[in-house]
């Protein structure tokens, strides 16, 4: 606020204010001192110019003055409070040098201090309740953009993961497995159409949850994966072992198809060189709990068109779920991406 380009009006405005408001309480009298009127403006315009420069000065040193004393206190009270020692020196000087230039004897230095004192500080206070709203106000309009992008972001993020599964080469590639088992094999068939509904179902029941069971996203997985099995045959191995304590936490939902999904897109998978997907929890402080999806690297020679969205979106998620970055990327020696498990209230966090 303080640093604003119309700050001179802002000024002049305040002066005008406060030699008015004086005038009408008849403060410069009050207490027995009575100035000439140009020295008595002059006075009151300083005091309200050397007030905002101070803080203004104040204000864009606040950063550092924070990070020498490295201290976590609010910066509005920071900030307030140095300007209270400033604006205590300003007061000081203006009333010695009017002492000085009237000679006044020690009972009036003392009364001009004062005066000076409780002037500079009403001003000093009502400027600090204008940042501050000002502050908030700024933060506010932060909060709800921030918000808004990451509703989008989820939003994308849902339909993403809808999308890449629900889309035609997905089905094309699991149309062309069924037609070759229904006449060969009709178990197989039969068993390969019922994890096919089941993966269908679960995209299609929570593609509007925010959270679902790690137990039913496992689940999930496992019906996926046996799709991509018999496709990929022994070119794909993806395997997981995560013990039962931690089924109860909570996951995005399609949150390890798109990492399964991000790793079968960018790398190799043949017979020479098996794509190995490992899904397991990370052994790390207790209370701190995260589910890790790792897969060996092996690049394919010409990358697929790809709008780096997936990590992107699953990135924005689990901080507006976790309220801070909670996704950990490591790209070697394998690709290995850290999300966070979430214990809360599953009928809370969808109801």
């Amino acid at each position: 606020m303080f640093s604003v380009r119309q700050r001179y009006l802002f000024i002049a405005l305040l002066s005008v204010y406060s030699y008015v408001n004086i005038l009408l309480t008849t403060g410069h009298s009050f207490l027995g001192i009575n100035l000439p009127e140009p020295l008595f403006i002059t006075s009151v315009l300083a005091l309200v110019i050397l007030v905002w420069e101070a803080n203004r000065l104040l204000q864009r040193n606040l950063g550092r003055i924070r990070l020498f004393f490295r201290s976590k206190i609010h910066p509005l009270i920071i900030h307030f409070t140095l300007s209270l020692i400033v604006v205590a020196i300003i007061a000081s000087t203006i009333a010695i040098i009017l002492t000085s230039i009237y000679q006044l004897e020690k009972e009036a230095f003392w009364l001009a201090l004062t005066l000076s004192l409780g002037f500079s500080f009403r001003i000093n206070l009502f400027l600090h309740c204008i940042n501050a709203i000002v502050f908030y106000m700024n933060k506010y309009k932060v909060v709800q953009i921030e918000a808004e992008q990451l509703k989008k972001q989820s939003i994308e993020a849902r339909f993403d993961a809808l999308r890449s599964q629900i889309n035609p080469h997905f089905l094309f590639n699991s149309l062309n497995v069924l037609s070759s088992l229904v006449y060969r094999d009709p178990d197989t068939s039969a068993r390969f159409i019922e994890q096919l509904s089941n993966v269908y179902r679960y995209l299609l029941n929570n593609q509007d949850q925010k959270l679902i069971p790690l137990r039913e996203e496992l689940e999930f997985i496992n019906s996926y994966y046996y799709l991509l099995k018999m496709r990929f045959q022994e070119n794909l191995n993806i395997a997981h072992e995560i013990p039962e304590t931690k089924k109860d936490y909570y996951i995005a939902p399609a949150t390890l198809q798109l990492l399964i999904e991000n790793a079968i897109k960018h790398n190799v998978v043949s017979k020479k060189n098996p794509l190995d997907i490992k899904i397991y929890i990370e052994n790390g402080k207790p209370e701190i709990n995260k589910i890790v999806v790792e897969n060996n690297l092996q690049p394919k020679p010409v990358q697929e068109a790809s709008s780096k969205l997936g990590l992107k979106n699953i990135k924005s998620r689990y901080t507006f779920l976790a309220g801070r970055e909670a996704v950990e990327i490591i790209t070697a020696p394998n690709f290995i991406v850290k999300v966070p498990l979430i214990k809360l209230s599953y009928e809370n966090e969808n109801g």
